[in-house]
């Protein structure tokens, strides 16, 4: 604990001179940053629309509301398909996760080169959001489920490959040791001291992830991977108002669902 004296009397301080000078050093650094920023993003902002944002904002909705309730009986397929995107791209995205982790782990990859690249696959799906990977699959393999399916499960593989490996370099040393010194292999230390403290995270975070896809696959659509999203981008391009608040309504309701289903999913698990 840093003393200041003054007229001979000790003050006690919390932190000493140069920690004083390098948070106000650090403090002065992000302000500068900030008005930066805000000086470019005013610049290239046209202040005009934002004055008359309100007034469309009201005009929406006085468009999209009542929507138009007829409308629902078109939209339980593409409702259905967009479940089956987030499902069927979390299995292909746990799927690949899962090893991948293990890989990726200090304490249970099996060679230091491995790690890497391990990291680099993790990295790369984290780097690069699912509305992209949709846009690349969609000029791969053309518009359609397959593509937002596969979206879907590239940008999951990062996410849940981060959180499972994490999980395991947490893991406690002393059942690891104690599976050890029964002259144990390897896939077995793996299997019976590992893997049990690792599965409720990993099936927190697998169940935590499909809540996640849900509304990811309810976006894909507009860029023509399936689900939801094509209606929605349809109504749109049609002015079609009141379709547009119908499917805004059914969106928020398939997500408010997905998230109680979720947490109830989870609370059982943990």
């Amino acid at each position: 604990m840093p003393v200041r004296i003054s007229n001979g009397v000790k003050t006690w301080q919390r932190y000493d001179r140069a920690s004083v000078l390098k948070q106000w050093a650090g403090w002065l650094a992000t302000t500068v940053v900030v008005l930066f920023c805000w000086q470019l993003i005013a610049g290239a902002t046209r202040w005009e629309f934002v004055a008359d944002a309100p007034q469309q904002l009201a005009q929406f909705l006085s468009r999209a509301f009542p929507p138009r309730w007829s409308y629902m009986n078109q939209l339980w397929r593409p409702l259905w398909d967009t479940v089956n995107i987030a499902t069927l791209g979390t299995i292909i995205g746990v799927a690949v996760a899962f090893p991948t982790a293990f890989l990726a782990a200090r304490n249970t990859t099996p060679h230091p080169i491995i790690r890497p690249l391990a990291l680099l696959i993790i990295v790369v799906s984290r780097s690069v959001n699912s509305l992209i990977w949709a846009l690349l699959l969609v000029a791969l393999l053309g518009p359609g489920i397959l593509a937002g399916v596969i979206a879907i499960g590239l940008r999951s593989i990062g996410f849940v490959g981060k959180l499972f490996y994490e999980a395991i370099e947490e893991t406690s040393i002393e059942p690891v040791e104690a599976i050890r010194a029964t002259g144990a292999s390897g896939m077995q230390v793996l299997s019976y001291a590992i893997l049990p403290q690792v599965l409720p995270s990993f099936a927190g975070v697998t169940v935590f992830r499909w809540d996640i896809n849900i509304r990811e696959s309810t976006v894909i659509g507009l860029v023509g991977a399936g689900g939801i999203g094509l209606n929605l981008d349809a109504a749109i391009n049609a002015l079609q108002w009141s379709r547009a608040g119908m499917i805004f309504i059914s969106i928020f309701v398939i997500v408010l669902l997905s998230e109680w289903i979720s947490a109830r999913v989870r609370k059982a698990i943990i």
